[in-house]
């Protein structure tokens, strides 16, 4: 597969904007419209759901003009990490290998495949699958070989992405991967501010985003142990000790059969950290899937336990999937 080809047209995406346009699949069910852009690194161009009858979007959409840069859609993957490498240098057993710095902090960030276009394997109505292997092309940026799946879906549940992460190399390597989904504010004109609980009991300190050490008591700013208002205070923290239940987000007067709406993330024990960013002033929140701590290259070698991030040997395989449902 090739690197993407940058194309501009106007306007923002929707659910019958988007048809026709061969970079997106267009997936759909009863109550879910999503579209997905395989040539942006499997992103995802929009989410909508039903709301009392009208189509309302979930995540924020993307605009026409950036369907080819996946961290400006709506959600993106993150393969084969989660979050920053410090200062690019990934070390492994001892090995120090200089990465691509990617993030205008001098980090490696959101892994290394978002420059890339990924093979539909598989397409029905309502799913698609995707592949990506790093040996079809030029500039992974990390030092091993890897294949990844992505597998979207639509069920009665909700929307289910299942990411898979294989390797292909000849030695073991580090890797991790999540997603990371923007859900808006406001899900109908008319509804409040959203309330958001993660059922979570530890947290990390960071410094420039990126964990020091080993999990710690959950800060104030990102407790949102119990549900309550998103809130309008500045948050990028990432959390850990999963408790069990999903993550919440209910949008108070956005209603459905008479009740508010209610998000639900469900994620497999593979995720065991959540990225939660609150921006502010901004349209936007993120909850983030990830299975491993921000900077959890860097701790694993120091050998700080509870990092996630996982040891693939040659030809094995890590999968993991996270749905979200109403």
């Amino acid at each position: 597969m090739s690197t993407l080809v940058r194309t501009a047209v106007a306007e923002d995406v929707t659910s019958s904007a988007v048809g026709g346009d061969p970079r997106v699949v267009d997936l759909e069910s009863a109550t879910w419209r999503v579209g997905i852009l395989p040539r942006s690194a499997g992103a995802i161009a929009y989410a909508k759901v039903l709301v009392d009858g009208v189509w309302r979007d979930l995540l924020r959409p993307t605009k026409r003009t950036q369907l080819d840069s996946p961290t400006a859609c709506s959600s993106f993957p993150l393969i084969p990490w989660s979050n920053r490498v410090a200062e690019a240098r990934l070390t492994f057993a001892g090995r120090t290998w200089q990465l691509p710095r990617t993030s205008p902090d001098g980090t490696a960030m959101h892994g290394s495949v978002l420059p890339f276009g990924f093979e539909v394997l598989e397409r029905t109505r309502d799913s698609v699958r995707l592949r990506l292997d790093s040996r079809d092309v030029v500039g992974m940026g990390f030092p091993w070989a890897f294949s990844t799946e992505l597998a979207v879906t639509l069920t009665a549940d909700g929307l289910s992405v299942t990411t898979t992460v294989t390797n292909v190399d000849v030695e073991a390597f580090p890797a991790g991967f999540g997603h990371h989904p923007y859900f808006v504010r406001s899900l109908t004109p008319d509804c409040g501010e959203p309330q958001l609980e993660i059922p979570v009991t530890a947290g990390y300190a960071l410094e420039s985003a990126m964990a020091v050490g080993e999990a710690g008591p959950v800060p104030a700013r990102a407790d949102y142990s119990t549900l309550r208002p998103l809130g309008s205070r500045f948050v990028d923290d990432c959390l850990t000790g999963r408790e069990p239940g999903p993550v919440r987000i209910v949008y108070p007067g956005a209603r459905v059969d008479g009740s508010d709406v209610e998000v639900r993330i469900t994620a497999d024990d593979v995720y065991s950290h959540w990225v939660v960013y609150v921006p502010v002033q901004r349209a936007y929140f993120a909850v983030e899937p990830v299975t491993n701590a921000n900077g959890g290259f860097a701790l694993a070698e120091q050998g700080v336990p509870g990092t996630g991030v996982f040891v693939l040997e040659p030809g094995e395989s890590k999968t993991g999937t996270f749905t979200v449902s109403l």
